[in-house]
């Protein structure tokens, strides 16, 4: 029970910090600004990550492609990168997995579209080498790391390092800032709802 607790305990205070963090706050409401505006200029947002940041990505580009709570809006263009397996797989085994959404940045994505990265130590060489590809294109990244950022800190438009250095932490609240950037775009999208 005490272990359970000091858990809870920790994500409270994560999260806490995250509230007290303004400049955090303020880049939360320029992501939902700048996501906002891509969509409306015909833009599309995709998402990466490994491992539980995947589901992560996986899961924010199905809430903005199905729907967050307005069920009657249209599907916004978004999706996570690694969903394809067969490419996937084959760009890991012919070239090598931290070229997998590097390629694909390349291949798919347009100046002005918008590249959300997850990786808690923001050293995935993947997601790295994904924002370095980006920065060519002049594709908008979006970092969501942990507290030191790091080799995505300089390559992110905007970023997120959650105040915390452990991993369930950090995840725990990508998911929140997700769902905040998920909401409020919708919001600012389909008024009506």
């Amino acid at each position: 029970m005490k272990k359970v607790k000091s858990i809870i305990e920790d994500s409270i205070a994560t999260k806490q910090a995250l509230l007290a963090d303004e400049k955090l706050l303020a880049t939360l409401c320029e992501v939902v600004n700048v996501v906002t505006h891509a969509f409306e200029a015909g833009h599309r947002v995709y998402f990466c990550g490994n491992g539980g940041s995947a589901a992560d990505a996986q899961h924010l580009a199905a809430e903005f492609s199905g729907a967050f709570y307005n069920r009657h809006r249209r599907a916004l263009p978004a999706e996570a990168l690694h969903c394809n397996t067969s490419y996937l797989t084959a760009a890991a085994n012919d070239y090598d997995y931290s070229e997998v959404y590097a390629r694909l940045v390349d291949g798919i994505m347009q100046s002005g579209d918008v590249l959300f990265g997850l990786s808690t130590s923001g050293t995935s060489k993947n997601v790295v080498k994904a924002f370095e590809t980006a920065r060519i294109k002049g594709v908008i990244t979006i970092g969501m790391t942990g507290l030191s950022g790091g080799a995505m800190k300089e390559l992110s438009d905007h970023l997120f390092n959650v105040p915390s250095a452990t991993t369930p932490r950090i995840q725990e609240c990508h998911m929140l800032i997700g769902h905040i950037i998920c909401e409020l775009v919708e919001l600012k999208l389909f008024p009506q709802a």
